[in-house]
């Protein structure tokens, strides 16, 4: 990977500002081309370094319950069970755990009928032997972010 894309990753981690060209404004901080800066997050995105790029709302202010669900789905049904659940538009976090609960994944809904709707399509699907929803209590918000771009002087290559 080059140097260039390690700093559009330190860079998209840290949030796109609510502004007209938020990628003019990247592309200036990093002296490159708007236009490259796009290709260059499209080709990060294909080669899976960039999951997704989107907004982070606080459901519950929009009227939304998030859930977290705990799933034990039979490993030869995995993978066909996280692409279902995958395509709900209120569906995160998505995630293997290496645990006889090995499917995780956070679950927000406009109302209690979508959501049970929802988990009794996926109770149904084959494969799938238990679900638990673990419904949120309280509200943490954790950031992470991973550097990608060493510090200048930094001898670990």
């Amino acid at each position: 990977m080059e140097k260039i894309d390690n700093k559009i990753l330190d860079s998209l981690q840290t949030g796109l500002k609510l502004e007209a060209s938020p990628f003019q404004k990247i592309a200036a901080e990093l002296g490159i081309e708007a236009e490259e800066l796009l290709q260059r997050i499209k080709k990060l995105k294909k080669e899976g370094y960039i999951r997704r790029l989107g907004g982070v709302f606080r459901s519950s202010r929009l009227g939304y319950k998030s859930t977290l669900i705990a799933l034990e789905v039979e490993e030869e049904n995995f993978y066909q069970a996280a692409e279902i659940i995958n395509q709900h538009s209120g569906v995160t976090h998505n995630y293997r755990r290496d645990h006889q609960l090995n499917l995780w994944f956070t679950l927000s809904t406009a109302s209690e009928l979508e959501r049970e709707n929802f988990l009794a399509q996926i109770k149904a699907l084959p494969g799938v032997k238990e679900l638990y929803q673990l419904p949120k209590e309280k509200f943490y918000k954790l950031n992470v972010f991973f550097k990608m771009e060493e510090e200048a002087g930094d001898d670990h290559q």
